[in-house]
Parts: C-alpha cells; sequence; structure tokens
C-alpha cells in the first residue's frame, strides 16, 4: 500500500495525518499534534511531526511516498520552503487543501460560492471560495478571536471565583465542555470548586462570536456575492455552543466535519497523493465582477461629452489619469488575501 503524510501548519502549531492514498476520509494509520515551542518557527513543529510520522512508517515496514504541507500565508510557506532542504514535499494553500478534502467527503456543493470560518487556537481565518473552480474570492485573518483568547476568558472568569489554574488546564476544561454539558472546576492549592456549564462558556465568548460575524458580513459586502453555506473549521468549532450561536446569527446552512481541525491536514493527504513532489500549489484567485450603477453610466457619458468638447489638451490630462491606480468609478476593487498572505494574485493551479 501507497502511504501518504499530510501536515498543516499554523502558528500554534502542526498537526499530520499518516494515511494510506487511497483512504484520506477513515481513520488514520497515525496521526500526531505538535505545539510550537515558544520563540520557535512554524517550520520547527512541521518537521517534528514529519520525523514522527516517518519513524511510525517505518515501525510499519513501509515508506512515505509523498508529502504534502499546508501554509495559511506566504511567510510560512517561504520558512517551509527554506528549512525542507533535502526533504521532498508539496507546500499548498490552506483553502485549496480544505475545499479538496470536503468536496472530497461530499460536504460542499456542486457548485456555488461557500465561506470557511475556520476559528483555530491562534486566530480567525475567513475564506470566500467558489466550489467548482476552487477560486478563491477574499479572505481575510484576524489574530484576536481564536481559542488563545478564548483561554484567556476563561482563566481570569474561573479567578475571579477562587479557582486559580495554569494555561494548560484552563484549556483542558474548556475541551471537556465540547463533549460534556457541564464539569467541575478546581483551584489545586486552596480546593475551591466552581461549577462550570457549557452556557456559561458560550455567553463568556459571545461578545467575540458576535464580532466575527461582522468580519464575515464584510467579506460578503466586499464580494457582492452571497455564500450558500458556511464551513466551520477549527478545533474552536467543536463546542456545540459555539457552533448554535454562529448558525444562529449567519443565518446560513452549516456545513461541519467532525474532526475539523483536521480538514487541513485531510485535504494535504488528498494533494499528496495527487501531486509530484517539490511543488508550490496556490489556489486561484480573481477580483468578483465589477458592480457598476445605472448613475455611474450616466456619469461616463457626461464625462465622455465634456471630454470632446474641451479637445486635445484636456484629453491628454484624462488619458493621464485614466493610466493611474485609482479604480474606475461604481467599481470594487478585489480585496487581497490574508490568508494567502500575498499582495499579488497567485499563478492559476496546474
Amino acid at each position: 500500500m501507497v502511504l501518504v503524510l499530510g501536515v498543516s501548519a499554523g502558528a500554534g502549531g502542526a498537526r499530520a495525518m499518516l494515511t494510506h492514498s487511497d483512504r484520506p476520509h477513515l481513520p488514520p494509520i497515525d496521526q500526531c499534534t505538535v505545539e510550537r515551542r515558544a520563540g520557535a518557527g512554524v517550520e520547527e513543529p512541521v518537521f517534528e511531526a514529519i520525523d514522527s510520522m516517518r519513524r511510525s512508517a517505518v515501525r510499519r515496514d513501509e515508506f512515505v511516498t509523498g508529502i504534502t504541507v499546508t501554509a495559511r500565508c506566504t511567510l510560512h510557506a517561504e520558512a517551509l520552503r527554506v528549512a525542507s532542504g533535502r526533504t521532498r514535499l508539496t507546500i499548498a494553500d490552506e483553502p485549496l487543501a480544505q475545499l479538496r478534502y470536503l468536496r472530497f467527503s461530499g460536504r460542499l456543493p456542486d457548485d456555488g460560492p461557500v465561506l470557511l470560518y475556520d476559528l483555530g487556537a491562534s486566530g480567525l481565518t475567513l475564506t470566500e471560495a467558489d466550489c467548482r473552480t476552487e477560486a478563491i474570492l477574499a479572505g481575510t485573518h484576524s489574530t484576536l478571536l481564536g481559542g488563545d483568547t478564548h483561554d484567556v476568558l476563561l482563566r481570569r472568569q474561573l479567578a475571579r471565583g477562587g479557582v486559580d489554574i495554569d494555561s494548560a488546564t484552563c484549556r483542558d476544561y474548556k475541551e471537556q465542555l465540547t463533549g460534556t454539558p457541564v464539569v467541575t472546576t478546581e483551584d489545586p492549592a486552596s480546593g475551591t470548586r466552581i461549577v462550570l456549564t457549557r452556557s456559561d462558556f458560550t455567553d463568556l465568548v459571545e461578545a467575540g462570536i458576535h464580532h466575527s460575524v461582522s468580519y464575515v458580513r464584510q467579506l460578503i459586502e466586499e464580494t457582492a456575492v452571497a455564500p450558500q453555506a458556511v464551513v466551520l473549521l477549527g478545533g474552536c468549532t467543536r463546542n456545540p455552543g459555539i457552533r448554535a450561536a454562529l448558525e444562529q446569527l449567519l443565518e446560513l446552512p452549516v456545513i461541519y466535519d467532525p474532526e475539523p481541525e483536521f480538514v487541513s491536514a485531510r485535504g494535504a493527504v488528498l494533494l499528496a497523493s495527487e501531486r509530484p513532489a517539490a511543488r508550490r500549489l496556490r489556489g486561484i484567485r480573481f477580483a468578483p465582477p465589477d458592480r457598476v450603477s445605472t448613475v455611474s453610466r450616466r456619469k461616463l457619458v457626461a464625462a465622455a461629452a465634456v471630454t470632446v468638447a474641451l479637445g486635445g489638451t484636456v484629453t491628454g490630462l484624462l488619458a493621464t489619469s485614466h493610466n493611474s491606480a485609482h479604480p474606475g468609478p461604481g467599481t470594487v476593487p478585489a480585496s487581497q488575501l490574508e490568508v494567502a498572505g500575498s499582495s499579488s494574485p497567485p499563478s492559476p493551479q496546474r
């Protein structure tokens, strides 16, 4: 059997999944999560995860034939490329990998746009993309929202009640709430206890959820294309309270994978089995059609008439103005894709 390895790289660390090339949707042969060490580059946990999965393959007397690593931005992709050395791997844009697996698993519509709402530990990434072409319409990223922020809010809330715990213990309580509606927290020194419910936690992060919805609406306004559904990704969306709140506020059908934090790695597995190594796979990105109103057309006609009347001198000035970088009236400039971390449009996928 052919073994392939998919790795998702993020600010918080890396997740790796080792599986057979034709079974990316089934439980993997092996998988691991490597947290990013304070002060370390994004590449360190990635290659630690790769080494771990390679050793796992060797123990099974098998060989990894393809490796794909997803990157959220150009800076991460370049760091991975430089650090790869002789390791032959494919670096892919994260939204491309996510779309590829969601399509493979049959969760995406056949065509039309969807919104990828990726709420991970280090922040929120929003990407609007076309299901059929995998083209990226627009995207944005915020570090103000995410699992790390939730940890801080919860830890402060418990401290006010007399439960002083470290970050790792706080995160453990938070993750328990994804599977059970009630947990009992305890201060290790004083023995003080606080009963924490899932509703309590949802209320605690409610302001952030509302703020993220404003980001979503702004992104939709920029593209002028309403998504057919929203795909909830990232470990934070495991919490049923957060999912329910988002579904109610966004008023869109919700697509959810049972392991939302591993969708990127599973997509990387698919790309590893489809593509040769040592390549950079980037999603197609384009601007939505310009919206030109009737009033704008009348203004253009009037401007043309004035141009003819004023003669050659003004015509030359208008030509100079036309060659400038300002957008025309009534147009909507394309928003930069912060997810890809590039100010220039990527080349089409080959």
